[in-house]
């Protein structure tokens, strides 16, 4: 124990172990590079995921930042350089393992699945003797994932989808809760676990898990990123990863208590009358949808009132898409609004910020 005149005793910082992954060492105070060998191609060369891992100098908790499970949703790929980019390993407390992209298939081929078709994100923990996406999931799942304590998950929304900065996260769990809440968007979902997710399966091993979803496929999104590089740095904070900065004060988050997608009722050329964090009130009308020659018309209506957390951006319509998600609030929709508007700006105004070289103690 460390104990200052006039002050009670502080405990002393306990120094890190190295960290061992796919059988290699790193140090503390070092960051180390690894290939993991998922699958081949049909040439037989190798299909690798590439991942850093940066061991701090005292003992912390095993934070895993992971993207493009989704091969197509690219922010989360630009949210884990800035965040490598920014981390000293010399004043970090415990271990981050950074993977920009966990779908290498689909990222090589821009698609959200594997060449089977079957998407990743429904196949966790998978299986050896699977299908490829199983046994891609097994091996992600068992030789990193398995070795955190905490995860943040980054995704987008799927192609010609755009979500708003927010995080899902199952919020019974109360380590969930803390990080979600301290990751910074001023929407939380509270969103069930599905089976085959990573987020289901981590939560089932006792592992927190959040999911951050922002933009939408095959873009890049720099408030979304921005977004996602701040909250990565304000979880690391919450679990003491990170010391010295405080981040400023952030609005509790608002709870969003149900979501729904609203969904085109019939053919057509679609006309949003509404937008991406803009609240909306029960039979508002969100958009129009017309023939090509103009000749009818149908509104589609809000049938709660709500916040637009989910919208397609594609402006041709089947029956049936889902073309706006909504979200429901206890709150009051005008306060869930401000708080966005608030974070939109405070986050274009930290753009610059978050380019500094590192995130460390001074």
């Amino acid at each position: 124990m460390l104990k200052k005149r006039g002050q009670e005793p502080v405990a002393r910082a306990k120094k890190n172990q190295a960290f061992t992954l796919l059988g290699e060492q790193v140090a503390p105070g070092q960051r180390r590079t690894f290939e993991l060998e998922a699958a081949k191609l049909y040439t037989h060369s190798p299909l690798t995921i590439n991942l850093e891992v940066v061991n701090g100098v005292e003992s912390g908790p095993v934070l895993l930042v992971c993207a493009a499970i989704h091969g197509d949703e690219l922010n989360g790929v630009e949210i884990v350089r800035q965040t490598l980019a920014k981390v000293d390993a010399t004043q970090l407390r415990g271990t981050l393992i950074a993977v920009p992209v966990v779908n290498v298939f689909g990222f090589i081929h821009k698609s959200r699945y594997l060449p089977d078709r079957r998407d990743l994100n429904r196949c966790f923990p998978g299986s050896q003797r699977g299908s490829v996406a199983g046994r891609m999931a097994n091996t992600f799942f068992n030789e990193v994932a398995m070795h955190c304590s905490h995860i943040i998950d980054l995704h987008t929304g799927a192609i010609h989808r755009t979500n708003l900065p927010q995080i899902r996260a199952d919020l019974s769990n109360e380590e969930t809760a803390k990080i979600a809440n301290a990751f910074g968007t001023p929407a939380v979902i509270n969103a069930s676990l599905r089976n085959g997710s990573l987020r289901s399966e981590a939560a089932e091993l006792g592992i927190p898990v959040i999911t951050y979803e922002a933009g939408e496929a095959l873009r890049f999104d720099p408030i979304a990123i921005a977004a996602g590089v701040q909250g990565v740095e304000n979880v690391m904070r919450k679990l003491r990863m990170l010391r010295g900065k405080r981040v400023r004060k952030q609005a509790e988050p608002v709870i969003a208590s149900s979501t729904s997608w609203i969904r085109a009722e019939t053919d057509g050329i679609i006309r949003a009358q509404v937008s991406l964090g803009e609240r909306v009130s029960k039979g508002q009308v969100l958009a129009y949808i017309n023939s090509p020659l103009g000749d009818s018309e149908c509104a589609i209506l809000a049938p709660r009132s709500g916040i637009v957390i989910g919208q397609q951006t594609m402006p041709l319509v089947n029956e049936g898409d889902a073309i706006f998600h909504l979200a429901y609030f206890a709150h009051a929709n005008s306060l869930v609004e401000q708080q966005l508007e608030t974070f939109i700006d405070e986050i274009s105004d930290m753009d610059d910020e978050l380019k500094t070289p590192e995130l460390n103690n001074e």
